[in-house]
């Protein structure tokens, strides 16, 4: 090496002279240069991170071993598991696939107030299906019963060749109905009880107990009819 050139390169700065090596080689070696470049064939983004760690359901005392399967579950953290969102075109083969819904769809409403297939925006005549859902994760063999709310197209491919259970919500007004029963019978008890006591003690008792009785009964018909009963009812419509 020429000794100009040689004092010319021990004057420069560690990274200077990098560069200037660097470029020399560049324009020396030509045909060389792929050495330089960076084997990029592993490489792995977040998103294939998560799909190769994923699970559909993760068990809640256990703890991620790696960074990898800890950035899994935490994105399955975010994921909402009241309604699955599936996926019936493959519904023939008797394959459905299913996945939990997203904050966006929780929001717009899709698998709850929106037919939980992917494709599809009905919003008429949902139902609401329960679906042991059977799938394979990290080659093992796993199971978990899963709530769907699908249209009638939707409902009747899930059903094909197969009979689903289906969740029906019991109507606010029979319940009321089966509870003013009951009180009704209580009540005719309490009458009972209350005209052989009259039968007993005579004529003036027998007019105390029955003004008791009217008002007895006065307080169950206003317990009916509480705050409390109209509540849960706009509730029950709201969510089911």
């Amino acid at each position: 090496m020429n000794p100009s050139v040689r004092n010319h390169l021990l004057k420069l700065a560690p990274y200077e002279l990098h560069k200037k090596l660097i470029n020399n080689y560049v324009l020396t070696q030509k045909g060389s240069t792929s050495l330089l470049k960076r084997d990029s064939s592993k490489d792995k983004t977040d998103l294939d991170v998560i799909r190769e760690n994923h699970k559909f359901l993760w068990d809640e005392s256990s703890e991620p071993n790696t960074w990898e399967e800890e950035l899994a579950k935490k994105y399955y953290d975010k994921l909402f598991k009241e309604y699955c969102i599936c996926d019936l075109s493959r519904y023939k083969h008797n394959q459905v696939a299913m996945r939990w819904q997203t904050e966006p769809e929780l929001c717009k409403g899709k698998g709850q107030f929106i037919c939980g297939e992917k494709r599809c925006e009905e919003e008429n005549n949902l139902r609401t299906w329960e679906v042991n859902f059977g799938y394979v994760e990290q080659g093992e063999k796993k199971n978990a019963l899963v709530k769907l709310r699908l249209c009638p197209d939707h409902s009747s491919k899930l059903n094909y060749k197969h009979k689903r259970k289906e969740v029906k919500r019991q109507h606010r007004n029979k319940k009321k109905k089966n509870k003013s029963n009951s009180l009704e019978r209580t009540e005719f008890k309490k009458e009972d009880k209350e005209d052989e006591i009259n039968e007993e003690e005579g004529g003036d008792e027998s007019k105390k107990t029955e003004e008791e009785s009217n008002v007895w009964k006065g307080s169950i018909q206003e317990e009916e009819k509480s705050r409390d009963d109209d509540f849960d009812e706009y509730l029950d419509q709201l969510f089911m």
